[in-house]
């Protein structure tokens, strides 16, 4: 395990996840906490999560989160930004941890009251999210038996392809037709759904295409909670927000860099090796 030099920072809150839909929940904290330092880790060389056996899920949940619990100064808390280990691991690797660990979960519930009485509910996820039997578990504690069956389960990773992959800024009218067939074929299927919670960290990047596609529906994107969840968390600091990046030969640190570039980010960006 390798850790870099930070800057001086204050009490840090990290956050991390495998791509770049996590920079959502960075940009979301510093703007609700603008003093607030903030250590941004995207750890590249693991994508995609969703991709991995809930062995290999664990394993690396587990030593990303013991590699921020290293770093220099040590972070308040810490934000798993992806619903995948939310869900699915999470439980079993941050009992016994001395940093406080806050996750990103599907808003079910308030989805549900957004629904009405008769109107059903997309969680859109990848496919090890909503294939899992940890997210019928999840459901069916925050909806109860006689309202999970209005809650649709629904494979989203073809959109998510078209955040990582730097579509959805390269090739914005590609990625508005993709958007629109997808949602065409979801309302086709279940004509009920009012609502869609946006259960990837890599979907709220699509949600001005997601409204144009559906202005009807709502969207709801589950890292709203996080606000909340780190208050008592945040300390004063110079606001500064510093990048780690893990990468391979097939998601160099450059391309990364260029992606952030591309949606109006420049912070400092080290690569990083997580053993």
């Amino acid at each position: 395990m390798t850790s870099p030099a930070l800057p001086p920072l204050t009490a840090p809150v990290a956050v991390f996840d495998a791509g770049i839909g996590s920079y959502a929940a960075v940009d979301r904290i510093h703007r609700a906490f603008p003093e607030q330092d903030i250590v941004y880790l995207a750890d590249r060389a693991s994508f995609p999560y969703g991709g991995k056996s809930l062995p290999e899920l664990r394993t690396t949940i587990e030593r990303t989160l013991d590699h921020l619990e290293a770093l220099d100064p040590a972070p308040s808390a810490i934000v798993v930004a992806s619903n995948v280990p939310s869900v699915t691991v999470l439980d079993e690797t941050v009992t016994g941890r001395r940093t406080p660990v806050v996750r990103v979960v599907p808003p079910v519930r308030e989805a549900l009251e957004k629904a009405g009485e008769y109107g059903e509910v997309a969680v859109l996820g990848v496919t090890s999210l909503v294939t899992s039997e940890a997210i019928v578990h999840y459901v069916d504690r925050e909806s109860g038996p006689a309202r999970s069956a209005r809650v649709r389960l629904r494979d989203a990773s073809a959109l998510v392809e078209l955040v990582e992959s730097g579509a959805f800024l390269f090739e914005p009218e590609g990625t508005l037709r993709t958007v629109a067939e997808y949602v065409a074929r979801l309302r086709g299927e279940h004509p009920a759904v009012r609502v869609a919670t946006l259960s990837s960290t890599h979907l709220p990047w699509l949600r001005p295409f997601l409204e144009e596609a559906a202005p009807d529906l709502d969207f709801l994107d589950p890292g709203d909670s996080v606000i909340a969840e780190i208050a008592p968390h945040t300390r004063a600091g110079s606001g500064s927000v510093v990048g780690l990046v893990t990468e391979t030969p097939d998601y160099p640190a450059d391309r990364f860099r260029e992606m952030l570039a591309r949606i109006g980010v420049e912070i400092p960006l080290v690569p990083v090796t997580i053993a």
